[in-house]
């Protein structure tokens, strides 16, 4: 039981890595548009974010390849590697400053007069000591601790407000697509099954054995879970648009002023982890890809400036205002790419006997696997569309031919990796 525990909290550093600014925003959002009925969307997103990241550390441990080292192996090309790699980098560092941002909007609900450049540099400078001075298992049982504290905050506020059991359980269990949700939907899956995630989950499975890997990270992920779909109940007391001011609002009319201090709590403990696991995942990242060229230890040069860049970036962009959309735009279309390529490497590689060893994958693993990439698929192609669009200055609309043309290139690039995953069993059980 004590193994198991620390197993646990250990692992909680993936659920710190998904529930940032966010997912409290889309999953709230999601709350006070359509009450119940998207909580089967967090309920896949969680069971495929689990099945994911339990394959990337399976690699690792039964490879001894880190997730990047393993693509870089089993297809002997390392540019594709390194894209994937960039592309994550771009992604945390645009992302981070909206993390920090997130904290700090958590403090300004509990506290009145909250400069936001004075609380950025507080919150990165906090960032930077504990990424300078732990170790990666040290920041990954720090972050264990405060994503208990978000659990039992945004929980809390969750069930604080009235709910209906039956329809609570449709919208578990049910699919269903309320007119104008199906953005949302999708942004619901996206920011539960994150990229950066499996770069590190893979990083930090160095060292674990499967079966405690398997306890700590599959639990860690369903509460992560459990967390996200208790943000979306709190967000349907709102009446209205959501906004953090708004949520924080009714639940103090409901509850009293405190259960506003809570939800500003877990706000604050989103953001401020998602701070630190950006830059962390950033570093590993690029340190997964790299290691075996030059070195990439958690005290070199390389891996410092990896997560500095990131926290750099936050900092900057934090204390200006200023939003660096074009960044953004990037980051959105390469890491909208980037989530189904991963997820078609991952059931490559865990179907290849050569690597896996006799930890390839089972039949329900497979079949799970070939729905998470069609859905991947599809909202990275979504993502690629909307980046475009906002180049252009339009706006993306998921209806009509274009909804139509997304669904078939997301069912044609599933039907491929189907031929090349029972390719990849046949090929490598032959030899």
């Amino acid at each position: 039981m004590k193994s198991r525990f620390w197993s646990l909290l250990f692992w909680m550093v993936i659920a710190a890595a998904f529930i940032g600014p966010g997912t409290v925003t889309t999953a709230a959002a999601s709350g006070a548009g359509y009450g119940y009925s998207l909580l089967w969307a967090l309920l896949f997103s969680t069971l495929a974010c689990a099945v994911l990241q339990e394959s990337a550390a399976r690699i690792t441990i039964a490879s001894g390849k880190t997730l990047g080292q393993a693509v870089k192996h089993r297809f002997k090309n390392k540019s594709i590697a390194w894209f994937m790699a960039i592309s994550i980098f771009l992604g945390c560092a645009a992302y981070e400053a909206g993390n920090i941002l997130g904290a700090i909007s958590g403090v300004a609900l509990a506290v009145t007069g909250v400069d936001p450049a004075i609380f950025t540099i507080i919150i990165v400078s906090v960032c930077g000591a504990v990424l300078w001075l732990g170790k990666t298992s040290t920041v990954a049982n720090i972050m264990g601790v405060v994503v208990a504290v978000m659990g039992f905050a945004f929980l809390m506020a969750g069930l604080s407000t009235p709910i209906d059991g039956a329809a609570l359980a449709k919208g578990l269990f049910i699919p269903s697509f309320p007119e104008g949700s199906i953005i949302l939907t999708l942004g619901l899956v996206g920011t539960t099954i994150v990229p950066y995630n499996l770069f590190l989950g893979s990083g930090l499975a160095k060292g674990q054995t499967i079966k405690s890997m398997r306890f700590g990270l599959v639990v860690a992920v369903l509460l992560g879970g459990v967390i996200s779909m208790g943000i979306l109940l709190a967000g349907t007391a709102v009446d209205g648009t959501f906004s953090f001011a708004g949520l924080a609002a009714t639940l103090s009319e409901a509850n009293g002023t405190w259960m506003a201090t809570v939800f500003a709590i877990g706000l604050f403990a989103a953001g401020f982890t998602s701070s630190i696991t950006a830059p962390l995942a950033a570093a590993i990242t690029l340190q997964s890809v790299g290691s075996k060229d030059k070195d990439w230890s958690e005290t070199s040069i390389r891996y410092r400036l990896g997560w500095g860049l990131v926290l750099l970036t936050g900092l900057i962009f934090g204390v200006t205002g200023i939003k660096p959309i074009p960044v953004i735009i990037i980051a959105q279309a390469a890491n909208g790419l980037i989530l189904p390529i991963i997820a078609i490497f991952l059931w490559l590689i865990c179907n290849n006997r050569s690597v896996m060893g006799t930890n390839v994958n089972g039949g329900a693993i497979d079949v799970f696997m070939s729905i998470t990439v069609w859905v991947s698929s599809l909202l990275g192609l979504i993502n690629v569309f909307k980046a475009a669009n906002s180049a252009l200055g339009e706006t993306f609309v998921f209806a009509g031919s274009t909804q139509m043309t997304l669904l078939i290139l997301a069912t044609l690039v599933t039907a491929i990796t189907i031929f090349l995953v029972l390719k990849e069993r046949r090929l490598t059980a032959i030899s």
